[in-house]
């Protein structure tokens, strides 16, 4: 309802109990004026036909002419009741009788039609909106809702206004439950790809084997096994983190031991590759998650580093201020590829200059760790070179 109609509604309702109220304030004041008057006078005739009895034809002959001359039954024991007068032949208007009472119902009857003109009106302004509302659910059902404007403040406009954030809400929805949907196949076609290579070199192996043709066909065979393995727990942990099945153990960790362990874990693969992780030792800086994952997010980060690095060490910093504490991980490569930059954590996305055998899927199980511990990641290229990510684990 709108701020005009909404005042229009309620001036004729304040209209309208003033008029009955006013009619009632008169119909008690006539009553009570009445009473008064014509107790005044009883005492006054009392008062002269008990001291002097012979006036009393006198008084009532003056009140005779006083009235016009109307008396009725008596009331009471007083001398006006006796000489049949009542109080009404003492209003103020007792030369017109009947007035008071049909101005006093001409009053309340306007006071009563305009309330229920005003009620008609609101219950049709009212009536209005909730059709309006219902049209606008049966748009929002067919998809073709609009913006849904609230006029003015009152329990109607609260209304609309909620309604209209519970059919964004759906709308929001089922646009998410769209996405997921697509995703989903996009990522199932993903995994069909990525396992129909390994299983295709497999096959190849296996029949060059059995022709005599292939001396390394076993060595060939356990690498794709393995490499079969390593998707299949790749797989699973996403599907536990799609699932919210992950459940992540948060504690006061050091940022310092994080990193060494992770480096620990990574040991033997960068001697194999000849590379080394330098973790400088920045003193004790406490970030509140679960150890063994973020371990796993920061492992991913670092073997990236590792497959790009021409300098043949990864770099790792961290450091905090009053919002946050930053991890870095960097290399001294050639960086990411421009068009690579904004897809790098998209599930089995494979960049410009990626490793072989890789199967696109540590960077997005990076993310998914982080930001499930109130983080960001991101990755960039350095100024001077190379590939650099950024960890934020947020205060609060």
């Amino acid at each position: 309802m709108s701020g005009r109609k909404q005042a229009f509604v309620t001036l004729g309702f304040v209209l309208a109990a003033s008029l009955i109220a006013a009619a009632v304030t008169a119909l008690l004041a006539v009553s009570y004026e009445s009473r008064m008057r014509f107790q005044l006078l009883d005492g006054v005739c009392t008062r002269i036909v008990a001291q002097q009895p012979e006036a009393e034809k006198i008084v009532a002959e003056a009140l005779k002419e006083y009235t016009g001359g109307h008396a009725g039954a008596q009331e009471g024991q007083s001398v006006l009741a006796a000489l049949g007068y009542r109080r009404s032949d003492f209003s103020s208007t007792a030369g017109q009788k009947g007035m008071p009472a049909l101005f006093v119902s001409i009053g309340f009857l306007a006071g009563m039609l305009l309330f229920f003109f005003t009620f008609f009106c609101r219950n049709r302004i009212e009536a209005t909106r909730l059709r309006g509302l219902s049209s606008y659910l049966e748009q929002a059902n067919m998809g073709r809702a609009a913006i849904l404007s609230a006029f003015g403040e009152d329990d109607f406009g609260r209304l609309e206004d909620e309604i209209y954030k519970t059919v964004t809400f759906l709308y929001q929805t089922k646009d998410a439950a769209v996405q997921a949907k697509n995703e989903f196949a996009q990522n199932l076609s993903n995994i069909a790809h990525q396992m129909k290579t390994p299983i295709t070199a497999v096959s190849l192996s296996v029949q060059m084997m059995k022709q005599g043709f292939c001396s390394g066909g076993l060595e060939q065979v356990e690498k794709q096994l393995s490499r079969l393995a390593h998707l299949e727990e790749a797989l699973l942990l996403l599907s536990r983190i799609d699932a919210g099945t992950l459940y992540l153990q948060k504690q006061e960790t050091d940022v310092f031991t994080l990193l060494v362990l992770a480096a620990d874990h990574l040991q033997q693969l960068f001697a194999h590759s000849g590379m080394t992780i330098e973790v400088p030792e920045l003193g004790e800086q406490m970030i509140t998650a679960d150890l063994d994952w973020t371990m796993e997010a920061v492992m991913n980060l670092m073997k990236n580093c590792m497959e790009h690095s021409t300098s043949k060490t990864v770099h790792c910093s961290y450091a905090h201020n009053p919002l946050y504490t930053s991890i870095l991980v960097w290399d001294d490569g050639q960086g990411f590829a421009k068009e690579d930059l904004p897809h790098l954590f998209e599930r089995f996305y494979r960049g410009k200059n990626a490793a072989a055998g890789g199967v696109g899927i540590g960077l997005a199980l990076a993310k998914e760790i982080i930001e499930r511990q109130n983080g960001t990641i991101r990755a960039k290229n350095r100024d001077d070179g190379g590939a650099l990510f950024e960890i934020r684990f947020y205060c609060h």
